[in-house]
């Protein structure tokens, strides 16, 4: 969210990481999109829209179902519309038509996948770069409930996805830590749907569970050190604590309950205000296998009172 024309000016005064004209590019998804397009990056197919009349044009070329975003801001699910039918078509027409003019949305295909993934790829000022393990996200209602490394791949696809990454974040140029995320579409074919130029939820198993963490790559990118190290050390589930579910981690039972599970890292985020949707915190469950991991955080998300 910081003003990519402040980044610019800065960058004459002093070396930005990432630089203005990336964060440019990134925080415009219609930008975003077109630059990797025109880099022969496999994005899924999409339309510009920039008035209720064009909405229904992008319909009648891209079909339904699909999915309408505002082209700057909004995460988590925000700013965004899941048009399944001609009435959702109509009520998103609606909401555009009472919008200011100069606002833009890029209307995109809805992809059929078999997974979500993301790689965490970080990339230094001399070109050098190093890859953490590709991870599988769940989301639920748009948020990143949990993540899980390493991804129930085959080996050729991690790779296939970890080069895609690679090809996506030295395309732009990037100097920094990047998240790029993908679906594995139903055919087997991966689409980048968005790239984070920063470190990102979905890599922040790694202060448990690897040798340098994603937030110590930033710190290395931005000082000139050399890349650090990107090795698994165990499986791990990541789960996100979403609002009103901290309490249940903080309360007496519930704290003597998470503690008294084996592997398992509690991160909370500080944040005094719980509103919903609002991530909190998170935690980590490390063990041998994934499996192992994953079944620790299930019990965990079945005991979390979920709110009224």
């Amino acid at each position: 969210n910081v003003p990519a024309d402040l980044c610019e000016w800065l960058d004459v005064r002093r070396p930005m990481r990432p630089a203005g004209a990336v964060l440019k590019i990134l925080q415009d998804r219609i930008e975003q999109k077109q630059y990797l397009l025109s880099r022969h990056l496999s994005v899924p197919a999409f339309a510009i829209v920039e008035s209720a009349s064009q909405l229904v044009s992008a319909v009648g070329r891209l079909g339904l179902p699909a999915v309408c975003k505002t082209a700057k801001s909004g995460y988590d699910g925000k700013g965004q519309w899941l048009l399944r039918k001609p009435s959702d078509v109509q009520e998103l027409e609606h909401i555009l038509g009472t919008v200011k003019s100069g606002q833009r949305w890029i209307f995109e295909q809805f992809i059929e996948y078999v997974r979500e993934l993301s790689v965490l790829v970080v990339r230094s000022e001399c070109g050098a770069s190093c890859v953490y393990p590709v991870v599988e996200n769940r989301h639920e209602l748009g948020i990143l409930r949990e993540t899980r490394v390493p991804a129930a791949i085959p080996l050729d696809v991690a790779e296939q996805a970890t080069e895609l990454s690679k090809r996506a974040v030295t395309a732009l140029q990037g100097v920094g830590v990047f998240c790029v995320e993908l679906f594995q579409a139903n055919d087997g074919s991966l689409l980048i749907n968005e790239i984070a130029p920063r470190p990102h939820n979905s890599g922040h198993y790694t202060l448990d569970v690897c040798t340098v963490s994603q937030f110590e790559q930033q710190v290395r990118v931005t000082c000139g050190l050399p890349l650090g190290e990107t090795r698994l050390l165990s499986p791990a589930v990541m789960v996100n604590l979403i609002g009103e579910e901290m309490r249940a981690v903080t309360s007496s039972e519930g704290s003597y309950g998470l503690h008294s599970t084996a592997g398992a890292v509690l991160h909370l985020y500080g944040k005094r205000m719980i509103r919903p949707g609002r991530k909190m915190g998170h935690v980590t469950f490390t063990a041998l296998q994934v499996a192992t991991a994953a079944e620790l955080a299930y019990q965990f998300i079945k005991r979390v009172p979920k709110p009224a």
